[in-house]
């Protein structure tokens, strides 16, 4: 049932219990870290909200009436009760700041997140983070379900019931394996062209491979000539020759430069938005809502 008006603050209550112990106004506000005159008002506004006389006052000073030992004695257990629900709190903030879950797509967790991970130890020194890194789809999954309090995803379709935030953006990149015919070419090659042609491509649910269908305004792309879970794997795959592969500007940098990868110009959209996501119903606290604030930043 509803708490009355004088039960919702236990502060005049937790004044009025020292007061009975120290025997006097002046001392208990003094363990109260408070002036006389607070604490004297303060207890004026307990007897006015319990509609009782508390305390008989003296030019030498305050003491409890019978009815205020009475109402002393029985505010001890809610005082009390209140106290271990504090240190309680306390408790679970604690060992809810110590340790953080996030779920990330591949991208975002082997290219991005190193790095945001690094800044947000330095403001969490003592903190345990598990990252779990998957497809965007199944960090979505793993969202909603509770199981992580943040995740980083790269598709642009989420299920309902996930609050989303854009924190970074990408481009996704066609590359071939240098001995390729598209290495060679001028021309951009057109979404038909690639709704075509066979690619080594990431599993159904990844970001990915979701936002490479969407750039390609409606066409059905090609059955995938080989389906990989792994970046790492499907930069291999090309560079042997195996046929193109869409894959983001920030993975294959480093390919490109080496020229073991090559990129091909392409005529259709291939930016993306990299977003935050956790439960619409929830607010992102403490080490969560840190990284997320990191992630903007970035």
């Amino acid at each position: 049932m509803p708490l009355p008006p004088f039960a919702a603050d236990l502060t005049g209550f937790d004044l009025l219990l020292s007061v009975a112990r120290l025997g006097s106004v002046g001392r208990a506000a003094a363990e109260h870290r408070i002036s006389q005159p607070a604490a004297s008002a303060r207890l004026r506004e307990l007897e006015r909200r319990v509609g009782l006389t508390l305390l008989h006052r003296t030019p030498r000073g305050s003491t409890l009436t019978g009815t205020g030992a009475l109402v002393a004695d029985w505010a001890r257990s809610a005082v009390d009760a209140a106290d271990a629900l504090a240190a309680g709190l306390a408790a679970l903030r604690a060992t809810h700041e110590s340790r953080l879950t996030v779920a990330a797509s591949q991208t975002v967790a082997e290219y991005l997140l190193p790095a945001w991970l690094v800044a947000l130890r330095a403001a969490h020194p003592g903190l345990a983070v598990t990252l779990q890194a998957a497809n965007s789809a199944d960090v979505a999954a793993s969202v909603l379900a509770g199981q992580v309090e943040l995740g980083f995803v790269e598709g642009p379709d989420l299920p309902a019931g996930l609050h989303a935030e854009v924190v970074a953006t990408d481009r996704l990149t066609v590359v071939v394996a240098p001995a390729h015919p598209w290495a060679r070419r001028c021309r951009a090659v057109t979404a038909a062209e690639l709704a075509e042609a066979p690619m080594v491509s990431r599993e159904a649910g990844s970001g990915t491979r979701r936002a490479f269908d969407q750039a390609l305004g409606g066409l059905v792309a090609a059955a995938p000539m080989v389906e990989l879970s792994s970046t790492t794997a499907i930069k291999h795959a090309v560079a042997a020759g195996s046929g193109p592969a869409v894959l983001s500007s920030l993975a294959v940098t480093a390919e490109l430069t080496a020229g073991t990868l090559v990129a091909v110009p392409a005529a259709v959209p291939l930016q993306r938005r990299l977003q935050a996501v956790w439960r619409a119903a929830d607010q992102l606290i403490g080490p969560a809502r840190d990284l997320y604030a990191i992630a903007r930043r970035a």
